[in-house]
């Protein structure tokens, strides 16, 4: 009889999520990380993500946010804390731009909650953002934020409350798989379990290699800055934003939550790098770059550098997620290439893996993610 039914590796945010749904449901779930508990050395820290509704990136995820937000709710409720909060969100940029004309679809099409404000409209409301003349804003009032690290305690407590076994500081070193079960050789020794879920975020490709898409690793600088007019960014004078500053180009950002200073960050930097060899230190270029972006479009938020980050994006190649199982061994099941769009879906991202080591199969909602997409493009 194998150690246990799954072996989760990787506990941020979608391994948590998945040691949470697969123990609630009477498995027997061992979790291994590879850094110690909280780290900042992936993709899940840094005091709040986005989560919307208007998913300009593609209409078809908005089923899953709905899950999503149910999921987030339960576990609030579970764990007894607060872990969204619904700030309402603004998507910004001109009318025809990625950012603006995908999120209106999306809330069409699913026939969401929404506004198109014109620019003066939102600087009246938001003297913090200083729009274009000819830039508009899609309102979304259930967008708002999370708090991730808090978010991978909850599942995580969770998870050991309903029996699952979490181990930190434990990198793996090698595994197999076949039909009768799966093998994880780590650097204390070795499991056996009959389900193996890759849930390693940026180093997804260096466990998985050439059995799954590439996923690159991309350099992402956090920043929190001082505002010059603090009461502009209050909890309840300013939503979340997403800004499309130019074609492919955003910036994104929060009021002041709890942290010093208030959070704004570039989606996307360019910067492709080795997940374990990754620069950590936040540079002047970076905050060149940053400044360039904000200088007229948040002048209030101009001000010196409170606090900075660098966290890592996983892309897939079209940036849209991967999950699936693997076509050779169906008993491993990965979740990767979230292209730094991914932590609002990591309640619902766990229950879909439940469901593929438990059934075989997720919803139809989550086939668009599954990486024969990818085989069809190429």
């Amino acid at each position: 009889m194998p150690d246990f039914d799954a072996i989760v590796v990787g506990l941020g945010a979608m391994g948590s999520a998945a040691a949470y749904h697969l123990a609630r449901r009477g498995r027997r779930v061992l979790g291994i990380e590879a850094f110690g508990a909280g780290h900042q050395l992936g993709s899940s820290h840094g005091e709040t993500r986005i989560i919307r509704l208007a998913y300009y990136e593609h209409p078809d995820y908005v089923p899953l946010l709905w899950r999503a937000y149910e999921l987030w709710a339960e576990l609030e409720q579970a764990a007894k804390v607060s872990l969204l909060t619904l700030s309402g969100g603004l998507m910004i940029g001109k009318p025809d731009s990625a950012v603006v004309a995908g999120a209106l679809a999306s809330a069409q099409q699913h026939g969401l909650e929404h506004a198109l404000l014109p620019s003066a409209e939102v600087r009246q409301r938001y003297p913090a953002l200083c729009l274009a003349e000819d830039d508009v804003a899609l309102w979304e009032p259930r967008a708002g934020y999370l708090r991730p690290e808090q978010c991978i305690d909850a599942h995580l407590r969770l998870a050991v409350d309903a029996g699952a076994e979490v181990r930190y500081e434990e990198p793996v070193r090698g595994w197999d798989a076949s039909a009768s079960g799966v093998e994880v050789r780590t650097s204390v020794g070795g499991y056996t379990a009959e389900h193996l879920v890759f849930t390693c975020g940026a180093r997804m490709t260096s466990v998985l290699g050439n059995a799954i898409p590439p996923i690159r690793a991309e350099r992402i600088p956090l920043f929190w800055l001082q505002p010059n007019a603090p009461e502009l960014f209050a909890p309840d004078q300013l939503p979340i934003y997403l800004w499309e500053v130019e074609p492919g180009a955003h910036v994104y950002g929060f009021p002041h939550v709890e942290w010093p200073g208030v959070k704004v960050a570039r989606h996307h930097s360019g910067d492709y790098c080795d997940p374990d060899h990754v620069d950590r230190t936040v540079n002047a270029e970076d905050e060149r770059r940053l400044r360039s972006a904000i200088a007229e479009r948040l002048p209030s938020l101009n001000g010196p550098v409170v606090s900075s980050l660098v966290c890592l994006y996983e892309n897939s190649p079209d940036e849209h997620f991967l999950i699936d199982r693997l076509a050779e061994n169906p008993n491993v099941v990965y979740a990767g290439g979230f292209s730094g769009h991914g932590f609002k879906f990591s309640s619902v991202v766990g229950e879909i893996v439940a469901d593929l080591v438990t059934r075989g199969e997720a919803t139809p909602h989550a086939a668009f993610l599954r990486a024969d997409r990818l085989a069809h493009r190429a």
